[in-house]
């Protein structure tokens, strides 16, 4: 199996054009066409991690947190990362990572926060924007189901809860071939009037080579006219952080005791507690302090992230509860995110789990 194989599977649930403009999700080091012998999955890469992928005989890296966030101007091993790539490349080991996109996705890492604390009804915190565009195109009528057939079977249409989603109205057309023209109706050098259905529909933008290919396949026309346009509507699928309900509403402190047992925290920062019962949970691996104002506008009783700094604190506003469970242990298990997934997809290949927690915090108890 190629790494390419696996890559493009990834991408298939976590695609790169979600990643935030910062981050560095991708293939960082290694080939696409190399075979791979093993997978070893982290949530970071540190030379630990790179020693255990050489001992088991595994050539593929597979982390959350990419290695390389900026560019390296040097490579003499004065620091961790470089002396990681050094390594890795001296034992042919690709390295791979699904950071902020594997963040955005449904069945990713705020999805498996929410199936650890049992919400429901769970929903993207914030969804996406500039992630969606519209295709308009013109096709003779008895040729339009076709077409939108092709368009929704590669992913066009979908619209929340909804697929096979467009609209449709008919027009004339007009066109006149040339002498090395080719035309599906009309004469050359003739100028042709055409019923035609005018399709509009809706796709999300990494998968606008697909819908083209599509569209051009299934078209009868040998020259397809066609738009594409920009949206900035909201894209419900995909984005940080999530919303969700527990199925009862607990009481503050013993639902706090239970999150810390559940994610094995050995302390967690929080507020004060309001003298509320929690109903609505918001979450956000890793660092999430930036999306507190909106878990306090969809009313969420308490938002569980990372990395607040002390004057964050403060914009509670006693109207929410903030949990600080720590980085790593918000996202702690975004490792059995990506063993689900390959092993589901790929079970009779070698997939390990590191066997090394990568926490670089200690506590003093």
């Amino acid at each position: 199996m190629q790494v390419r194989q696996i890559t493009q599977y990834l991408e298939s649930i976590a695609p790169l054009a979600f990643q935030e403009s910062y981050d560095n999700a991708g293939l960082i080091i290694g080939r696409p066409e190399d075979e791979v012998s093993g997978i070893l999955i982290s949530l970071d890469i540190t030379e630990e991690i790179v020693d255990e992928a050489i001992s088991k005989h595994l050539n593929l890296i597979i982390s959350h947190h990419p290695i390389i966030f900026s560019g390296i101007k040097k490579l003499n091993g004065k620091n961790y990362i470089e002396r990681c790539v050094a390594k890795a490349i001296k034992n042919d080991i690709a390295i791979y990572a699904a950071h902020t996109n594997l963040d955005s996705v449904f069945g990713g890492v705020n999805s498996k926060i929410c199936e650890k604390l049992n919400l429901q009804n769970c929903q993207i915190l914030s969804p996406g924007s500039d992630l969606l565009k519209k295709l308009v195109t013109f096709v003779p009528v008895g040729h339009a189901e076709q077409v939108r057939k092709a368009l929704f079977d590669v992913g066009a249409g979908s619209i929340g809860n909804y697929d096979s989603c467009s609209f449709n109205v008919n027009g004339s057309g007009t066109f006149r071939g040339n002498d090395q023209s080719n035309p599906f109706v009309g004469e050359k050098n003739q100028l042709h009037l055409e019923e035609e259905t005018r399709i509009e529909t809706i796709f999300p933008k990494h998968i606008q080579a697909k819908v083209i290919k599509a569209l051009l396949n299934a078209h009868p026309y040998e020259e397809v006219a066609y738009d594409i346009y920009p949206l900035d509507n909201e894209y419900s699928q995909a984005g940080i952080g999530m919303i969700g309900e527990l199925a009862e509403p607990m009481e503050e402190l013993i639902f706090l005791r239970q999150l810390k047992e559940t994610f094995n925290c050995r302390v967690i920062k929080h507020t004060q507690l309001l003298g509320k019962t929690i109903s609505k949970v918001a979450v956000c691996g890793g660092s999430g302090s930036g999306y507190l104002k909106l878990a306090r506008t969809q009313q969420a009783d308490i938002f569980i992230s990372g990395d607040f700094k002390y004057h964050q604190f403060f914009d509670a506003e006693q109207q929410i509860i903030i949990a600080d469970i720590g980085h790593y242990e918000s996202e702690q298990f975004t490792k059995e995110v990506f063993y689900e997934l390959l092993t589901k997809k790929f079970p009779k290949f070698a997939i390990h789990l590191s066997a090394f927690s990568t926490n670089p915090v200690s506590y003093l108890i």
